[in-house]
C-alpha cells in the first residue's frame, strides 16, 4: 500500500498549546473575521483533523520555536567587514518576521524629499520588489537546510537568500520566464495568499522584474543547489552617476546585443585595459552582463 509522505510543514508540532494573536490581527484586517477559533485554524490547515497543530501552525504562531525558521538581517558599510546593523528575528511568527523585515527595509531604503513644498517618499529600491522577494523566500524555503533566510543590505543593493534550490523538474529558465510554481510549503503559501502577502502562485519573479522596467539597473537571480538569491539593486533611471567613459561603453551596449571587448575597443577608441576597467565597473554596478568565457566572452545591456 502506498503511503504519501508528509511535507515537513504537515508534521505534528511538539506543542499542544499555541497562541495566534499576530495571525488573528492579520485575519481581522484582511478577511474581516470575528474571533479566531479552531474551525478557522482547520480551514487554514494549521490544525489537523486528528486534533493536533502541525509545524505550519507553529511557524505561524506567536510561540514559533522551529529551528532555523528565522531571518538574519545584516546591513553592511563600505565592505562586508563593516557591519552597521544586525538583527536575527527568531521566536516569533513568520508573519511578524515578515513585518519587522519590511520595517528595517523602510528605515534604510526609503527617503523623504521636499518637492514643491510637499514631503514625497522616495524608494531607493522598489518596496514591492523587496516584499515579493521576501515573501517568496519565506514561502518557498527548504526546511532540511539548517540556515536562516539571509538579508544582506548594502549601499547599492539588497540580497535576499533563501535556503533551498529549485524543485525537481524546474529549470532556471522555467523559474525566470514562466509562471510555474511548485509549492514547497503549500499550507504556509496558502495563508500568505489569503492575507494578500503574495499574489497568484508562480508570478512573483515577473512582478519583481516589472518593478525595474524604467531602471538601468536590473534585478539578478543566482540559483544554486542549496539556495536561491535575489539581488535587488538601487534604482538608477539616468546616467548622472556614470563617468563619461562609462556612458560611452554603456550606450554602445544599449544599441546592440552581445558585443565583444574587441568591438568595444574599436568603437570607443579606448585601449584594451581601459575598456576592461570600464566593463568591470559597469558589471559591478549591475548595469551589464557577461556571456561566455575566454575568447568567446561577450557583453550586453541588462
Amino acid at each position: 500500500m502506498y503511503i504519501e509522505e508528509k511535507l515537513y510543514e504537515e508534521t505534528q508540532s511538539s506543542k499542544e498549546e499555541l497562541d495566534f494573536l499576530y495571525l488573528e490581527q492579520y485575519l481581522k484586517k484582511e478577511i474581516v473575521i470575528g474571533q479566531l477559533n479552531i474551525d478557522i485554524l482547520k480551514t487554514l490547515k494549521l490544525y489537523n483533523k486528528d486534533g493536533y497543530y502541525n509545524v505550519a501552525g507553529e511557524l505561524l504562531s506567536d510561540e514559533n520555536d522551529i529551528r532555523f525558521s528565522g531571518i538574519d538581517i545584516v546591513r553592511f558599510g563600505d565592505n562586508i567587514n563593516q557591519i552597521l546593523h544586525r538583527e536575527t528575528l527568531t521566536g516569533i511568527s513568520l508573519l511578524q518576521q515578515y513585518d519587522k523585515t519590511i520595517e528595517t527595509f523602510e528605515r534604510y531604503y526609503q527617503l523623504e524629499e521636499i518637492q514643491e513644498y510637499k514631503r514625497v517618499k522616495k524608494e531607493l529600491i522598489p518596496k514591492e520588489a523587496f516584499r515579493e522577494a521576501l515573501a517568496n523566500a519565506i514561502v518557498h524555503r527548504n526546511w532540511d537546510i539548517n540556515s536562516y533566510i539571509q538579508i544582506g543590505m548594502y549601499h547599492d543593493r539588497i540580497e535576499v537568500l533563501s535556503p533551498g534550490g529549485l524543485p525537481p523538474g524546474i529549470s532556471r529558465e522555467d523559474y525566470l520566464t514562466k509562471n510555474i510554481s511548485v509549492l514547497k510549503n503549500p499550507i504556509i503559501a496558502g495563508v500568505f495568499y489569503r492575507l494578500n502577502l503574495i499574489e497568484k502562485f508562480g508570478t512573483g519573479i515577473g512582478r519583481i522584474v516589472r518593478e525595474y522596467e524604467d531602471s538601468m539597473t536590473k534585478p539578478d537571480f543566482v540559483i544554486s543547489q542549496n539556495n536561491i538569491s535575489v539581488i535587488l539593486p538601487i534604482v538608477q533611471t539616468d546616467m548622472s552617476d556614470l563617468i563619461k567613459e562609462e556612458v560611452t561603453i554603456y550606450n554602445l551596449l544599449k544599441e546592440n546585443q552581445e558585443l565583444s571587448r574587441q568591438y568595444l575597443d574599436t568603437e570607443s577608441g579606448f585601449n584594451k585595459s581601459k575598456t576592461l576597467r570600464i566593463i568591470n565597473s559597469l558589471l559591478d554596478k549591475n548595469l551589464i552582463e557577461k556571456q561566455g568565457k575566454g575568447v568567446n566572452t561577450t557583453y550586453s545591456k541588462k
